[in-house]
């Protein structure tokens, strides 16, 4: 295993971090993990020399955290450095921090984490922390020595990033979505390395676009895969992509099967700053403007459109619908804008009024397409 400077720390990560938010399940349940199993990729993992383990409060419906503690057991716990998440959107005053986090050590079976990170903040979240003093708490807790250092997750834009960066001086970390399809998208490049500037380190989820990136391409991706001087997978792909910038401390990857683990353990040992050649960065780029000329519908995400005056989320319908034909993975598509996309927000909720079709500088039809992507979206 290869290890990377992480922030000001005193101390080298593993390229590759385990994250636990796709453990193996038993009949699809994401509630019902398969513990021997994960267990078993875990500690795998860490006798190869992953020594980031990575979870979440919610994760496998709460699952997750529990099925860590046990992986952690037998002399696992002090050969890593743990993270969990405090979920903010959970709490209401300062007495929840407490009993979650309370709740949070009892489930992994430990005294402290390692690495303590506000989940998901983005602008809403950010602004419904601040009366709650969690910096104030936390400050506590460091003392305490049950957190060992504070840093957040992001999903939100460059601007809000940035803003929570320059908030709080204790920050030590942070995470971010970031693989070559999200270069300027979220954080992106940009908050990457405004946030390595400032000396955080930075650890990067969805690498491979939550498995986009790793399943089986459309057959134009394909192509110009099988033409590059070196094979690789797709997922080898774009780990090395993100694993080429000096900037990144930490990679982590949401493992579901031993093979997954094997891949990413093996890509993990020919990581480093600046592996990829010039000629390998102008195939991935390629790959990523071949990506984008699949999608049906040409929204830029502009956000012209909005506000609408029925509250439809023009851009994020156009999103989802644009990356089922984009990854050709309609079902991932379907499940994300039923599971995630709130009704209200929806294109059934359309009135037809034609407002946003006036705005739009890409002269797109936006109602006839809102209407294909909600029947295709909402079928089976």
């Amino acid at each position: 295993m290869l290890y990377r400077r992480f922030g000001k720390l005193d101390w080298r990560a593993s390229a590759l971090g385990f994250g636990a938010m796709r453990l193996p399940v038993i009949d699809r349940n994401p509630a019902n993990v398969d513990e021997p199993e994960a267990i078993r990729m875990i500690r795998h993992a860490i006798d190869y020399g992953v020594n980031y383990v990575d979870t979440a409060y919610p994760y496998h419906m709460g699952h997750s955290e529990r099925v860590v503690g046990k992986a952690l057991k037998d002399g696992y716990r002090e050969r890593v450095r743990l993270a969990t998440k405090m979920p903010v959107w959970l709490i209401k005053s300062a007495e929840d921090v407490d009993r979650y986090f309370d709740e949070q050590l009892a489930r992994l079976q430990t005294d402290y984490v390692d690495f303590y990170l506000l989940h998901g903040l983005g602008a809403e979240r950010w602004r419904a922390v601040q009366p709650l003093k969690v910096f104030e708490w936390a400050e506590k807790q460091l003392a305490r020595g049950r957190i060992r250092y504070l840093g957040f997750s992001f999903h939100d834009s460059y601007e809000t990033f940035r803003a929570i960066v320059d908030a709080y001086d204790g920050w030590t970390f942070c995470q971010i979505q970031y693989n070559y399809m999200d270069e300027q998208e979220q954080a992106g490049v940009r908050g990457l390395r405004y946030a390595a500037d400032k000396g955080l380190a930075v650890i990067v989820m969805e690498p491979l676009r939550g498995g986009m990136l790793a399943a089986t391409p459309p057959a134009p991706i394909q192509q110009l895969w099988d033409a590059a001087s070196r094979p690789r997978t797709p997922a080898n792909w774009g780990l090395q992509w993100v694993w080429n910038q000096p900037e990144v401390s930490l990679v982590l990857s949401g493992m579901s099967t031993m093979a997954q683990v094997e891949e990413n353990l093996a890509t993990a040992e020919a990581s480093a700053p600046g592996c990829l050649d010039g000629e390998e960065l102008a195939l991935i780029a390629r790959v990523r403007e071949t990506y984008l000329a699949l999608r049906p519908i040409p929204c830029t995400d502009c956000k012209y459109c909005q506000p609408c005056p029925n509250d439809v989320a023009v851009p994020e319908v156009f999103n989802i619908y644009n990356r089922a034909f984009m990854f050709n993975a309609p079902a991932l598509a379907r499940r994300h804008y039923q599971g995630f996309l709130a009704p209200e927000h929806r294109a059934d909720r359309c009135l037809q009024c034609g407002e946003c079709e006036t705005q739009c500088p890409q002269h797109i039809e936006i109602m006839d397409w809102l209407s294909k992507a909600h029947e295709f979206l909402m079928s089976a």
